[in-house]
């Protein structure tokens, strides 16, 4: 049976603000580049680019950052009938700075912020079905409302047969176990974290993460020891390596199979 879409991601969504100054300090940014992003924007925008039917379920204000978020999905080709607009909540907002390969400051302006008031009730069965694949992001398993609507779509795919995937996507500060000004840090060890994402992992067909997101869901820092702590038998693991300072300077440096599945992939 032919479904009208390939994949919808669900999760959060924001304006992101790149200080125009590379290289410099966040304080001292005098100008910003204005992007959307949100690991589930950002894979739904690619997977468009790439000639997939996407789309999204997220929220945004109704205020005007909240319509460029919309209006920027539909001119990258995302269905947005998933997207909720929030008259009570403002749409998220990122501020970042690149350093250089090795810094990256950001500030996450994310409380109460729309696409974190997503519920059960914003899970259309219908819609969810249309598509081949969900792919969920571990930032909506942090608070018990979010999780509940993340928890409703994977349900509903795995019950009518469809692919599912995880992007573990751990914002340290997002879970709550590192400070506002650590927008930076990627890897805080946490027992809650690592529980509330192997509760989740019989969910997936697919998981992928970085090498620091591997060691918070496997609840190790030892990688081998990680990628062999209670997956389910059926994943097959995405492991990708890398510090990019744009998408256009991406290259594959070497993709490696290390059996049962599990793959990882280096940049440079």
């Amino acid at each position: 049976m032919t479904k009208p879409l390939d994949l919808i991601t669900i999760g959060r969504s924001s304006v992101d603000l790149y200080g125009a100054q590379v290289g410099g300090r966040l304080e001292d940014m005098r100008s910003f580049d204005k992007y959307i992003g949100g690991s589930p924007t950002n894979i739904a925008c690619g997977t468009a680019r790439l000639g997939l039917k996407s789309a999204l379920i997220t929220g945004v204000g109704d205020e005007h950052m909240g319509r460029f978020v919309r209006e920027q999905l539909i001119r990258e080709g995302v269905d947005v009938r998933g997207v909720k607009t929030d008259p009570d909540r403002l749409t998220a907002l990122v501020i970042l700075g690149i350093r250089d390969q090795e810094q990256f400051p950001l500030i996450f302006y994310r409380e109460n912020c729309a696409d974190m008031a997503l519920s059960v009730d914003d899970i259309d069965p219908d819609f969810i079905r249309e598509a081949r694949a969900v792919v969920a992001t571990g930032t909506h398993l942090s608070h018990p409302q979010v999780e509940a609507a993340t928890l409703e779509a994977l349900e509903i795919a795995r019950a009518d047969g469809m692919q599912t995937a995880l992007d573990i996507d751990y914002r340290p500060n997002l879970w709550r176990v590192a400070g506002h000004g650590d927008g930076e840090s990627r890897f805080v060890e946490s027992q809650k974290v690592t529980a509330k994402l192997q509760s989740t992992l019989h969910l997936f067909d697919l998981i992928v993460g970085t090498e620091e997101e591997f060691h918070i869901a496997g609840g190790t820092t030892d990688t081998i020891a990680a990628l062999r702590v209670r997956w389910p038998l059926w994943a097959t693991f995405l492991t990708v390596w890398m510090m990019v300072n744009r998408v256009r300077d991406f290259r594959l440096r070497s993709l490696t199979f290390w059996g049962q599945g599990m793959v990882s992939c280096r940049a440079s």
